[in-house]
């Protein structure tokens, strides 16, 4: 079945499912991309505002810390913590989430507010945020308190009958729930839908090339972005002018105009240039190009018809928690002595293979998947010793383990129906995702978009 290009681009070459899609459209309007949090302790943020009484055993006795329920409409996970921030008179790194949401769409999602008052918090007003504060907690919210995101979402704009629809999701998930779950893959969010270059950019740093990695960023325009956008890319493409550029490029392009800025002054010290940039950006860079490498042994791995839910020989497997979170701290390698238990052991879901992420303190597997690694990393002209950077080493990706495969919890179309007219129809179902996995990533799987942009991902 074929992929879109889009997909090819970011590393995600195959689907799991042989079944075929329903097409449409997601994110149409706002609200028809519903994403409530839930932590390890089973608590679930509402977008409703209902909260549970003793959220990680917070209490009504002052603490440290305050804890809240965010909820948020259309906006960006961190300029809304911004501008919360601002509203309360704290620094911004006094507010600490859990996790990252997506901008268009309703979210609700726990934060803790360092000091904070619930009477303060309680009179925070900004147009489609709300604050709901639950209680007090003795240290501060983190990634370690995740367990996943809960999705609602209406598939739009489909072209096939109610009866068509129904048998093709519930086709797609027979598929996936045999397989264990979805591939693992890192969704479009990760490298940018509209302009995919992030990933790009990571691997020119990674190779050392910083003028290379600076015109990607800036130069390299989408014919997916604002006009405006795409003339002054193409201008500093063609004159490499920085100074002029700095004139031209739009306001909101805030990160590019910090290095425009850099640029205009130093027009060799492309180093400097991302220098300028937040920490967190530039290693996103390298994160990006590292979750690319993971797409494409992913999908190689699929391609040479090795299952992502058995163990080869070689292999990484990690623990799994009782809550289904991978223990990626507790892994080992499979042998020829081990891998019969080892595939007893993951059909029970006490383990999961697992791949690397590479970088400078992750080895490559072993055995053929092992080979298979190295064959890509050949394709794609990276050498492992290439990935601690020198003049930038301290965004350097020290890499990691990631599932080969991720669980798709409580599974539910809960409607189909047909839109006025009879002309198409729209789906709404719903799921859970552990922390760390891609909403998108089950949504192709059953829509099979050709499109990926113009269906909303």
């Amino acid at each position: 079945m074929s992929v879109s290009t889009l997909d090819k681009q970011l590393g995600i070459e195959v689907y799991a499912s042989r079944s075929l899609g329903i097409g449409g459209v997601i994110r149409e309007a706002v609200d028809d991309f519903v994403v409530e949090e839930v932590l390890v302790d089973g608590s679930k943020a509402s977008v409703n505002g209902a909260v549970a009484g003793r959220v990680l055993g917070s209490t009504l006795q002052k603490q440290w810390y305050l804890l809240c329920v965010l909820v948020k409409r259309n906006w960006d996970t961190f300029i809304a913590i911004k501008n919360v921030a601002k509203l309360l008179g704290v620094d911004q790194r006094c507010i600490q989430i859990a996790g990252i949401k997506d901008a268009k769409a309703i979210t609700a999602q726990h934060l803790t507010i360092e000091d904070g008052l619930i009477e303060d918090a309680s009179k925070v007003d900004v147009k489609d945020i709300q604050i709901y504060p639950i209680g007090y907690l003795h240290e501060a919210l983190s990634l370690f308190y995740l367990l996943g995101n809960v999705f609602t979402i209406k598939i739009k704009a489909i072209k096939y009958k109610k009866s068509t629809v129904e048998t093709r999701i519930s086709q797609t998930h027979a598929e996936l729930e045999a397989l264990g779950g979805i591939p693992n893959f890192f969704g479009h969010q990760r490298f940018g839908t509209t302009r995919p270059i992030t990933h790009l950019v990571g691997k020119a740093l990674v190779r050392g090339n910083f003028e290379e990695a600076a015109m990607l960023f800036l130069a390299k325009p989408s014919v997916h972005e604002h006009p405006a956008s795409s003339q002054a890319r193409q201008e500093l493409q063609s004159t490499k002018d920085f100074k002029q550029a700095l004139e031209n490029f739009p306001k909101q392009l805030r990160f590019e105009r910090l290095m425009l800025n850099h640029l205009a002054d130093k027009p060799d010290d492309f180093v400097g240039a991302f220098q300028r940039l937040p920490v967190k950006l530039q290693e996103l860079f390298v994160q990006a190009h590292q979750s690319y490498l993971f797409n494409r042994f992913l999908s190689e791995r699929v391609k040479h018809g090795y299952s992502l839910n058995r163990a080869e020989v070689g292999d990484f497997v990690v623990a799994v928690e009782r809550s289904g979170l991978p223990l990626n701290s507790m892994a080992k390698n499979v042998t020829a002595e081990t891998v019969d238990g080892v595939n007893e052991q993951i059909k029970v879901r006490k383990l999961r293979v697992a791949l690397p992420i590479v970088g400078l303190r992750q080895q490559l597997s072993q055995g053929v998947m092992g080979q298979i690694e190295k064959e890509v990393l050949d394709e794609e002209e990276i050498k492992l010793e290439n990935l601690r950077i020198n003049a930038l080493s301290r965004i350097g990706g020290k890499g990691g383990l990631r599932t080969a495969v991720t669980p798709i919890r409580d599974f539910k179309l809960q409607n189909v129906s047909a839109n006025a007219g009879g002309k198409d129809c729209q789906a709404e179902l719903s799921f859970m995702l552990l922390r760390g996995s891609y909403a998108t990533v089950v949504l192709r799987e059953i829509m099979k978009p050709k499109s990926p942009i113009t269906a909303g991902f």
